[in-house]
């Protein structure tokens, strides 16, 4: 089921849990039943004034408007990623590991679309729309209750160009340094000497949810895998922690960015 799909869904049941007809809601929130109908099949789209109209009939406090905004964002990830983003943000702490590109929610909007657009398998009209996911994603580091995020990236991600594109390579790394200075946001590097470890097997993120759990999320060519069974858990935890033993601490990995940097103008 789509996220448009969930939403209608709801809707359809706000009307028939109160013994209402199409036409009977329409007059109930100064629409025509015809108008109702329309958005119940998803031959018209739900427009944040429609909302507004049923929120404020059913003295919801603005609860169908809300969930208007949040499932529109899911629709725009691909399928296999938006139970992560659901999980994502309800995290309370996220420990995110990536050896090859700049973690999703510390990328420029430069930067996401030249990810996306390496190897040319995407439309533009995907892009477009995964860009927009990727950065409205963002969002949970700037709200009042923000996740606790630590990143621990190889240095190779500081090197790796997109594009041959040095300004945009610099502007990234110049957003990664700031948002290191953030107090909920810790930022490492694993250094060169480090040699081979057990992260350059693949990228993976452990997030700590509200009621103490813990859910992790490894990602691959084709899709993501949510997991939250006990071995699995205690192997990527485990794996965590020999990563970031061998990362530099938080200050000698923000100058390390701050050189990286430099180095791309």
């Amino acid at each position: 089921m789509t996220a448009a799909e969930i939403l209608l869904d709801e809707l359809r049941q706000a009307r028939t849990t109160r013994g209402m007809n199409q036409d009977d809601f329409g007059r109930f929130i100064s629409y025509s039943g015809t108008h109702v109908s329309a958005v119940e099949t998803g031959t018209r789209a739900p427009t944040h004034e429609y909302m507004t109209a049923v929120d404020n009939a059913l003295k919801t406090g603005g609860l169908y408007g809300r969930l208007l905004e949040r499932l529109s964002a899911l629709d725009l990830a691909p399928l296999w990623l938006r139970e992560w983003i659901t999980y994502e943000e309800q995290a309370t702490a996220l420990r995110w590991y990536e050896p090859a590109f700049v973690p999703g929610l510390l990328q420029t909007e430069a930067y996401a679309r030249a990810t996306l657009q390496a190897g040319g398998l995407l439309t533009a009209e995907q892009i477009a729309h995964r860009v927009r996911s990727r950065l409205d994603r963002q969002g949970i580091l700037d709200r009042d209750d923000p996740p606790h995020l630590v990143a621990v990236l190889d240095v190779a991600v500081l090197r790796r160009t997109v594009d041959d594109d040095r300004v945009m390579m610099r502007e990234q790394l110049d957003h990664l340094a700031a948002a290191a200075e953030l107090p909920n946001v810790r930022i490492h590097v694993v250094p060169d000497d480090t040699g081979l470890y057990p992260g350059l097997q693949g990228g993976f993120i452990l997030a700590s949810m509200p009621d103490g759990s813990t859910l992790g999320h490894i990602d691959n060519q084709m899709r993501s895998q949510t997991v939250s069974g006990g071995p699995e858990i205690a192997t990527l935890r485990a794996t965590w922690e020999t990563i970031l033993r061998a990362a530099l601490p938080r200050r000698l990995s923000l100058d390390m960015i701050k050189e990286a940097a430099k180095a791309w103008t």
